[in-house]
């Protein structure tokens, strides 16, 4: 069967424009409909509060018994710390999950759908297709890196009140600059995750089985956080996305520290890059309709 093309003749159609087709707007509302962007957000929104009903329970932790304070130990300090306890439980691989949903499932469920060879008889061109998917996923999953410690915000302050960010190291960052530091917290785990984003995009284009894309994009971030524990390796290591995963603490002590979060950020974004070009480059030569 021979390879759908974007059908060129229906580019020289009055009106038509290629660059408009498609609009951001129309994936964005597709994407917010799907039932599982909603019981995504439920589950980020819902872990504040799960949190704070074990440490009710359990009574708030304490780290004197091994004479060693951890971010955990200071959850139910203040609100930020709260936050940053709940970025610690969560960004090793539950904000994976969501990041690999949207990325993986956008292009491979409209394969398994057979919608995208009406999407392209629109005609919408391939790479066209593609920005729009990968935009509007990347934005939802960014939108889902905020919804955690939004919600674990509002939550902590109305369970531990409003006050400063008290370092485990000792000493305490105010209350304003806290919020700041947090949020420089969450873009590196945002930024930290663009590796996973690009392997489950990748493989959404590469298959029409979307729990394929999405599991296989877990299954190798998995993979790379056992690598990372392989301590045998030794230097190896750094070029493993996963060796930067938590360098985000470095934003939280008491002199801001930006060379594990750089180096992170390159790793990631390099890896990245490569695996969105192996998408595009193999979407574009992929027999649509076979």
């Amino acid at each position: 069967m021979t390879t759908a093309t974007d059908a060129p003749a229906a580019a020289t159609a009055t009106g038509y424009a290629p660059g408009r087709t498609l609009p951001l707007r129309v994936e964005a509302l597709r994407q917010l409909k799907r039932r599982r962007t909603l019981v995504m957000g439920l589950i980020l929104a819902a872990l504040p509060f799960v949190l704070i009903v074990a440490f009710a329970i359990g009574g708030s932790p304490d780290g004197a018994e091994n004479g060693r304070i951890t971010l955990m130990d200071t959850a139910t300090a203040s609100a930020a710390n709260f936050v940053a306890t709940c970025l610690f439980v969560s960004a090793g691989f539950l904000l994976v999950i969501p990041v690999a949903l949207f990325c993986g499932d956008t292009v491979a469920s409209e394969a398994g759908w057979s919608s995208l060879r009406y999407l392209l008889a629109a005609p919408v061109p391939r790479a066209r297709l593609l920005w729009s998917k990968l935009a509007v996923a990347l934005g939802f999953s960014a939108a889902a890196m905020l919804l955690l410690p939004l919600a674990a915000l509002a939550a902590g302050t109305v369970a531990y009140g409003w006050g400063p960010l008290k370092l485990p190291t000792g000493g305490a960052l105010p209350a304003g600059e806290s919020l700041l530091r947090i949020g420089i917290a969450v873009a590196f785990v945002f930024v930290s995750q663009l590796v996973t984003a690009g392997l489950a995009f990748w493989l959404s284009t590469r298959t029409d089985a979307p729990l394929g894309a999405v599991g296989g994009a877990v299954g190798l971030t998995i993979i790379g956080n056992v690598l990372d524990a392989v301590t045998a390796l030794g230097d190896w290591r750094s070029f493993l996305p996963a060796h930067w995963q938590f360098s985000w603490i470095d934003a939280l002590q008491p002199q801001l520290e930006w060379t594990g979060m750089a180096k992170g950020a390159a790793v990631s974004v390099t890896y990245a890059l490569i695996l969105f070009a192996l998408a595009f480059r193999g979407f574009a030569r992929k027999d649509i309709v076979s």
